[in-house]
Parts: C-alpha cells; sequence; structure tokens
C-alpha cells in the first residue's frame, strides 16, 4: 500500500491533465493543437506548485518514463509487420542524413560558438537521436556536467514545443501523406514523447508511422554512446599521458542504454501481425496508448521549470535551434527526393 500511495498522487494529477487537455483540444478547429500539447503547457504552468510539494514527484517521474514506453509498447498492437518494414527501410535511409547533419553540423556550430565538445555533443545527440533520452544515456560516458545536461535538454526541448504546433500545420501546407508525414516527424522531431504529439497531431496513421520511425532511429543510441565513450577516453588518455599517469579503458554497460520496450514493442507487432488481435481489442489498445502518452505529456510538463530553462544560456538554445532547424530540412529534402511526401 505505501508504494500505490508514494506514485498515487502523481498519476492521478497527470490523469486529470489528460482529460482537461483532452477537452480543450476538442475546441480547435481540426484539432490542430493535439491534446499532447495542452497537457504539456498545462503542467509547465502547475510546475512552480506542483514542485514545491514533494508528494507528487515519484508518480510524475513514473507516468513520465514507465507510462510512456508502455503507451508505445501498447501501440504495437495497432501495427502489423508490413507496416513497419514499408516505412522503417525509408527511416532508415533519412536517418543517415539527419545523424549526419546532427553531429557535423553540431560540431560546426560548436565550435563556432566557443563552445566545449561535450555540451555540443550532447545537444546534437538530443537533436539527433531522440532528445533528453540521448542526452540522458550519452552524458554519464563523457562525464559531462550537471549544467551541460541541463543545456542540452532545454535546448532541444524548446525547440520541440514549437514544433509540435508547427509541424502538423506545415504537414497541410505541403499536402503531404500519412506516411511522408509521419517519416518527417519522426525522424526531425527530437524526444519521443514531441514525435508522439506531433503525429498524432497531424492523423492516427501518421501518428503510428511517426513513432515506428521514431522508435528505428533510437536504436541509434547504442552505437552513438559507444562513439562518445571512444571519444572521450582517447581525450582523457591524452591528459593522463601528459600527467605521466597510466590509463585505463572505460567500459560501457550496454545493458543500461539499451532500449529494451522497443523489443516489447516489436513482441506486440508479432502478435497484432498473427491475426489473433480482433479489430475491437486493437481500437481499444490505441486509444489506451493515447491517453496514456498525452498522461506522459503532462508529467514532463510537470517537471520542467520555466526559470531553469531561462538560465540555460542563449548560445547553446541558438545552437539548438540552428542544428534542429537543419535537421528538420535535411529530413524533408531526402523525403522529397525519394518521393515519400
Amino acid at each position: 500500500m505505501g508504494k500505490i500511495k508514494k506514485y498515487s498522487y502523481g498519476v492521478i494529477l497527470t490523469i486529470g491533465l489528460a482529460i482537461v487537455a483532452k477537452w480543450i483540444s476538442n475546441f480547435i478547429p481540426y484539432q490542430l493543437i493535439s491534446a499532447s500539447v495542452f497537457a504539456l503547457l498545462l503542467g509547465m504552468v502547475l510546475n512552480p506548485l506542483v514542485s514545491k510539494n514533494d508528494k507528487f514527484k515519484s508518480g510524475i517521474t513514473f507516468v513520465s518514463k514507465k507510462i510512456l514506453r508502455l503507451a508505445i509498447i501498447l501501440m504495437g498492437l495497432t501495427l502489423s509487420f508490413s507496416q513497419v518494414v514499408s516505412v522503417g527501410k525509408y527511416s532508415i535511409i533519412v536517418m543517415c542524413f539527419t545523424l549526419f547533419t546532427a553531429f557535423g553540423g553540431g560540431y560546426l556550430v560548436g565550435k563556432l560558438f566557443g563552445m566545449n565538445w561535450k555540451l555540443s555533443g550532447l545537444i546534437s545527440a538530443g537533436t539527433g537521436i531522440c532528445g533528453g533520452s540521448a542526452v540522458a544515456a550519452i552524458a554519464p560516458t563523457i562525464d559531462a556536467e550537471d549544467k551541460d545536461v541541463a543545456y542540452a535538454i532545454s535546448a532541444t526541448f524548446i525547440f520541440d514545443v514549437l514544433m509540435v504546433i508547427l509541424f502538423p500545420i506545415a504537414g497541410r501546407f505541403f499536402g503531404m501523406s500519412d506516411m511522408g508525414y509521419g517519416l518527417w516527424a519522426g525522424t526531425a522531431v527530437n524526444d519521443t514523447s514531441s514525435v508522439v504529439a506531433a503525429g498524432y497531431a497531424f492523423s492516427d496513421v501518421a501518428g503510428a508511422y511517426s513513432v515506428i520511425v521514431k522508435l528505428t532511429r533510437t536504436l541509434s543510441i547504442i552505437p552513438t554512446v559507444l562513439c562518445f565513450s571512444l571519444i572521450n577516453e582517447r581525450i582523457n588518455a591524452k591528459k593522463l599521458k601528459l600527467e605521466g599517469k597510466s590509463t585505463e579503458h572505460r567500459k560501457v554497460d550496454l545493458k543500461k542504454i539499451f532500449p529494451y520496450f522497443i523489443l516489447m514493442f516489436l513482441v506486440m507487432v508479432v502478435i497484432k501481425s498473427t491475426g489473433f488481435i480482433s479489430p475491437e481489442v486493437s481500437v481499444a489498445a490505441s486509444d489506451c496508448s493515447k491517453f496514456m502518452m498525452v498522461m506522459a505529456l503532462g508529467a514532463i510538463g510537470l517537471k520542467t521549470n520555466f526559470k531553469e530553462m531561462s538560465q540555460s544560456g542563449i548560445k547553446p538554445m541558438i545552437h539548438g535551434f540552428i542544428i534542429s532547424t537543419l535537421v528538420v530540412v535535411v529530413s524533408f529534402l531526402v523525403q522529397m527526393a525519394l518521393g515519400q511526401l
């Protein structure tokens, strides 16, 4: 009972936010601004009040991490392998270009702004892979300072808030197909929760496609973490060598960085592909999944402090906006070349 009470306050709060957000979104023409966006904004408005009360903390953290992943896993019951394969093969091509843009462009812009390589790299990872999750996974392997982690997450988060609102509008302006828009959102928007919000704000089909693409993109965390760990080891080795000290190789714990919820998502897709799941169960799973995602966005908003974000500094923000914009443009142009818009 103690554990249930520990999480209950935060969980109930996010459920209330999700209900209010869905109610507000019904008044928006064509639902251009989704319930997820409203949940996020409402959460940010309530942050100064909620953050002062520790009884909400555990539940909010639980929803922002565990419930979001459960929502994505449940979404697997609405998809078949033919959809995953058809979107996945194009997403890998687009992803190669966007990752090169994020890390190559991030390195150059970081040099131009005189930023340290760790902060620049974290922003690029957050932009190119999956927002805060990538930043959190990479930070320990390069011994990043807390302020660098805060800067990187803030830089990518603010851009995501804007993209969640602007992407559906731009998608309709360009007359994009559900698949084309899903590819665009899945490869260009940063955080998983923001991809979900931007995708479903366009259509349910586009939302499903965007999540598949985003999950494929998330897998790049593993080689990226290994590369950053190697770079950090070499830099530290040079410093130790100059100091006349011996060097030790740092090991990366793959168990801690591998996104196992993706495997569960694929298991659900296998079950759906067998034909054992009825259309009614699939629809119910979809509705439940989307509501959980709105809850998760509300939880993320509740954890976001306006004052802390404003103290992050202007250069990291500009860096994040430049790289994010480049990724958005490159993703769009590559898909145009592939004829997938």
